[in-house]
């Protein structure tokens, strides 16, 4: 599968509290068990306005089937291509 970085554009997201936060996570996951082995959620960041989440997944589609049935944005979706880490820097 291949790495994706999406961001959602949510107003006032990283004010809200620990049961609206479980709420979003517990309708994410229930999205994804219907969708199958297709994708799947690793983390999320969340700043004031926008929450930055990385997902493994086949394609961008499943992706965005996955913010439509969840009921929430999916901004930008950018795939992945290289990762580096302050261990890059060691030859």
């Amino acid at each position: 599968m291949r790495k994706f970085i999406i961001e959602r554009d949510i107003p006032g997201i990283g004010g809200a509290d620990g049961g609206t936060m479980r709420e979003v996570a517990r309708k994410s996951n229930g999205v994804l068990d219907a969708l199958g082995n297709d994708i799947q959620w690793l983390e999320s960041y969340v700043t004031g306005d926008r929450v930055y989440c990385v997902y493994l997944a086949k394609d961008e589609g499943v992706i965005r089937k996955h913010a439509e049935k969840g009921g929430f944005p999916a901004n930008r979706i950018t795939e992945v291509k290289r990762m580096i880490d302050p261990t890059t820097a060691v030859a």
